[in-house]
């Protein structure tokens, strides 16, 4: 089959043929891969900043926003049938853990992560297990929503963390509304009633978050945290969901946060510095955010099916890989997705 793989950190990588994967355990789903999303971790683990705490021997098959069809299943898969279209929750997870038998399967102990410490889907096949499909709702394709596999997972994630300090009358801000945050935004939208602000350096990715719903619009201009204060009468926003995460929007977040309010931290590649004393004067609350769990991603497939949460994708073949991370990279698919269609 033909896939993505990275030979060397800091190198471009290479789109080649390799060994098809094959069912090997009773519980294995091999799936014909439809789309696979390309997510600026990809970029990060092409950079090596995953290096150290991935451990992947290299080379190795990237791409952990996966769906298409099931080709083949291992003799206890009871969930999934060849020819259902599923989307896969990006972790493999035992099942039989403590985190696991809580729901928590992101914390998975014996968990696997494909394109990220194992081969992954930018490629034609990928095996999985029966606890990572989801079945897909007869009107969903697997490029309609690919992407929602791990950067709409790991938004929706974020978000339903938020929604319990979110009663009506409070103010959310979120920084970055692009392809990550636009659909954070959307599950906003669907499951809060707060007022919502977004601050984003592009006026394409601000008029894409008036249109999904957005209240107000702030330009990240350099004044921007003074006006997401006057908006929010000068106490700041009660809930700050940061898509970003690096170049300074770390400090915008927490300044933009009130006295008891929480700032939440979902890009990442920059720090977080707060001194203590000010974490304890002002009570606030820094939480971070993995992807979400097999339930999460379970409800947002709900929410997309419902057409409350939809991408913005621009399709590439396999074999222009390539050209969508150089896309990705340069900033050239603003307020949406890239995605590969073997």
């Amino acid at each position: 089959m033909r896939a993505v793989r990275v030979h060397a950190y800091g190198e471009r990588p290479a789109v080649e043929s390799v060994p098809d994967p094959v069912v090997r355990e009773p519980l294995d789903v091999l799936v014909e891969v439809g789309a696979a999303g390309v997510c600026r971790t990809d970029l990060h683990i092409i950079e090596g900043q995953w290096a150290g705490k991935s451990g992947v021997a290299l080379p190795y098959v990237i791409g952990h926003e996966n769906a298409g069809t099931v080709r083949e299943v291992g003799a206890a898969v009871s969930n999934v049938r060849p020819g259902d279209k599923v989307i896969l929750h990006p972790l493999v997870t035992c099942g039989l853990c403590r985190a696991c038998r809580s729901g928590d399967d992101v914390h998975c102990e014996n968990s696997l992560f494909p394109g990220i410490d194992t081969d992954g889907g930018m490629a034609e096949l990928l095996r999985t297990n029966a606890r990572s499909v989801v079945k897909l709702d007869d009107g969903l394709e697997p490029a309609d929503v690919a992407a929602l596999a791990d950067a709409g997972l790991t938004a929706y994630h974020a978000v339903r963390k938020a929604v319990p300090l979110l009663y009506p009358g409070t103010h959310v801000v979120m920084i970055g509304a692009g392809g990550l945050g636009h659909i954070g935004l959307q599950s906003l939208v669907a499951l809060s009633p707060a007022e919502i602000t977004v601050v984003d350096r592009s006026p394409e990715a601000l008029a894409l978050a008036a249109e999904l719903g957005a209240h107000h619009t702030v330009a990240a201009d350099g004044n921007h945290v003074d006006a997401v204060r006057d908006i929010t009468g000068g106490k700041g926003a009660h809930v700050v969901l940061d898509f970003v995460g690096e170049n300074g929007t770390e400090a915008d977040g927490v300044a933009m946060t009130r006295d008891a309010g929480s700032y939440f931290v979902i890009g990442y590649g920059g720090r977080v510095d707060v001194p203590t004393i000010d974490i304890i004067s002002r009570e606030i609350n820094v939480i971070g955010n993995l992807v979400g769990s097999y339930n999460d991603l379970d409800e947002l497939m709900t929410l997309t099916a419902q057409g409350k949460v939809s991408l913005r994708t621009r399709t590439y073949p396999l074999d222009a890989a390539l050209d969508a991370l150089d896309d990705l990279d340069a900033g050239r698919i603003p307020g949406g997705r890239a995605i590969l269609v073997p």
